[in-house]
């Protein structure tokens, strides 16, 4: 099996854009395709290992970039949040340039584009659902440890997507009046939504390098079986 990489640059308000697409070298014609929304720190090695392991499951994929080429952090540093911040003032803007992204997506030559879908992580999770909440052409997506507040625009009803959330209870971002906040607004919406919640998981519990103790720490049991629900989700939606 030989995974390809390729940097993919793309327009859209605010870019350009630079992201890295994953696909399976050897396999011929269209396949689904999975969009990657970063956390705060935005495209890094981390998520291109994420697309990486989708091309492995069959799926072509692109990290997303919804910041702007070159504009990346780090955990050390001391604005680490400050182009997320950006981005939750003023959500319409999001909205767009997560469209942009996958339209680049859905452009790859391996994709197919009337099978997409999205998966995020912390600020990416919010990313996923405000896809879903702006009638984004996805059939689906993935929320991992994700921020649930809702944008300021109202979402569509119903919401076509169908939503996998996996959530750390402990998760001190997303505590559970959030969480049931967000379960409350999907039903109200038409959504089809599960919630997988694991006990024992904070915040970032797919991020292997946040090392714990703490309610923000990598935990490897949610890891492993919120990524094994990511993946029967995502055979289901394609099949």
């Amino acid at each position: 099996m030989a995974i390809a990489r390729q940097t993919i640059l793309y327009d859209g308000p605010g870019g350009p854009f630079e992201g890295v697409a994953a696909w399976e070298d050897a396999v011929e014609g269209t396949r689904p395709c999975v969009l990657v929304l970063p956390n705060v720190l935005g495209q890094k090695e981390a998520d291109n290992l994420k697309a990486d392991a989708l091309a492995a499951l069959g799926y072509v994929a692109l990290v997303a970039d919804v910041f702007g080429q070159g504009k990346r952090t780090t955990l050390q540093s001391d604005d680490r949040s400050r182009y997320m911040d950006e981005l939750n003032a003023d959500r319409p803007l999001l909205r767009d340039r997560l469209a942009a992204s996958l339209a680049a997506l859905k452009a790859l030559p391996q994709a197919d584009p009337e099978k997409a879908a999205a998966i995020g992580f912390c600020f990416g999770g919010k990313c996923v659902l405000d896809m879903a909440r702006a009638g984004l052409g996805i059939l689906g997506g993935v929320s991992f440890h994700g921020v649930y507040d809702p944008p300021s625009y109202p979402s569509v009803v119903p919401i076509a997507a169908k939503l996998l959330i996996c959530h750390g209870w402990d998760d001190p971002i997303s505590p559970p009046e959030a969480t049931v906040a967000l379960a409350n607004e999907l039903t109200q919406s038409g959504a089809d939504w599960q919630l997988h919640a694991y006990g024992h998981a904070g915040h970032a519990f797919t991020d292997s390098g946040r090392a714990g103790p703490g309610d923000i720490a990598y935990e490897p049991r949610a890891d492993r079986r919120s990524w094994r629900a990511m993946t029967d989700f995502l055979e289901r939606l394609f099949a």
